[in-house]
């Protein structure tokens, strides 16, 4: 019997894939920023709600995964993903740059390995001990 993903899974691969998409904005919104057009930070703060919006998505997908699937490990993984982001958005609103330029880097590198991760092997529900 081939393992196959299911539609919970798919639908989860769907939304991460999207977050990586909108989260790989904001580096080169916040570079633009910084190299002088200050038009980008609206941009740069526009997509830091596209971002959050996408985030907390993922984070009630992840729950349906955990029910239907028995998978805890994309629901653990969001929640630290969303716990970080969140961090990051308000350090940039309180201009604590020492805190959002590094916790931005750490942030979109756990979310490739999310997204890698959830893409390698097929999401159909999780065997249970009899």
């Amino acid at each position: 019997m081939t393992a196959r993903t299911s539609p919970a899974g798919w639908v989860l691969r769907a939304v991460a894939g999207a977050h990586v998409v909108v989260i790989a904005g904001q580096p080169v919104f916040a570079g633009v920023y910084l190299s002088g057009d200050y038009d980008s930070l609206r941009l740069h703060a526009l997509g830091a709600d596209v971002v959050s919006f996408v985030a907390y998505l993922q984070f009630v997908v992840t729950i349906v995964v955990w029910v239907r699937l028995r998978r805890a490990w994309p629901f653990l993984a969001t929640a630290a993903l969303v716990a970080a982001e969140t961090a990051q958005y308000f350090a940039g609103l309180g201009g604590a740059l020492w805190l959002h330029l590094p916790l931005g880097v750490v942030t979109i590198v756990a979310l490739v390995v999310f997204v890698v991760a959830v893409w390698r092997r097929p999401l159909g529900r999780a065997a249970v001990d009899a």
